[in-house]
């Protein structure tokens, strides 16, 4: 089976434009990214999809892999989709954002394994315990899963509501982390549905799998992933490497 790491990198992000290129210790986040999706074990090969030369170029310089695409798609899915017709061998497509520089590898491998296991599954994602500091943060969003650790649904708001104690009904409260695995053709197809209603209200894309009827297998992990939006985040992750460089000293 052929896995496929796509990352997405839009060059004109609204809150921090230039986002690919900004420097993490040495590094452009993009080169960041793309190292950290290397090192998982399962995938046959790894490439940015970018819609700028300037960081095609970045990608290429680091000895990377780029597909230019257009710069007008309206999200990371339709550039992913765009992306995916390089690829016409690949079964299944890992999308790995191009924000996040702490990806951790054996993710990766856990959702491949996931489709290795079950020949029927079509999409895929990761969840990990929320905080207790996230419950009212709109940025970390919530999903509920069913006993087959399925999602049942996605919301910024907290899910499922604690009427009682969380401890009091036995249930972890989760945080979706925004990694996704496609069977190439759902892929596809997935990118070809319109909007449907939730996900116009959430605004989270992902809810228009759930609102068509298909089925989206949530992987749990302890992994902490720190995903950069705005220059705080970009500050928060810096000194995160510069601290991690210290201890290693």
């Amino acid at each position: 089976m052929k896995f496929v790491c796509i990352i997405p990198s839009r060059y004109a992000s609204t809150r921090l434009p230039g986002k690919p290129l900004c420097d993490i210790a040495g590094k452009p986040m993009v080169q960041r990214v793309y190292e950290q999706a290397a090192k998982a074990s399962k995938l046959t090969s790894v490439v940015v999809a970018v819609d700028n030369p300037k960081v095609y170029d970045t990608v290429v310089t680091f000895g990377g892999h780029a597909v230019m695409t257009r710069e007008d798609h309206a999200n990371g899915t339709d550039r992913l989709a765009e992306a995916v017709g390089h690829f016409l061998d690949a079964d299944v497509i890992v999308n790995v954002q191009g924000d996040e520089p702490l990806i951790a590898p054996d993710v990766i491998d856990d959702l491949c394994r996931a489709f290795e296991a079950e020949p029927d599954l079509t999409m895929a994602t990761v969840a990990a315990p929320l905080q207790e500091d996230e419950y009212d943060d709109p940025s970390a969003v919530k999903v509920v899963l069913n006993q087959k650790d399925e999602a049942m649904y996605f919301s910024r708001s907290l899910i499922p509501y604690p009427r009682h104690s969380f401890e009091e009904g036995g249930i972890q409260p989760y945080k979706h982390i925004g990694i996704y695995a496609y069977r190439r053709d759902f892929l596809l197809q997935y990118a070809a549905m319109e909007q449907t209603p939730a996900e116009k209200v959430e605004s989270l894309e992902q809810l228009r799998v759930l609102e068509n009827g298909y089925k989206i297998k949530v992987i749990k992990t302890h992994h902490q992933f720190i995903g950069i939006d705005t220059p705080d985040d970009l500050e928060h992750i810096r000194r995160y490497f510069a601290e991690s460089a210290h201890k290693g000293e």
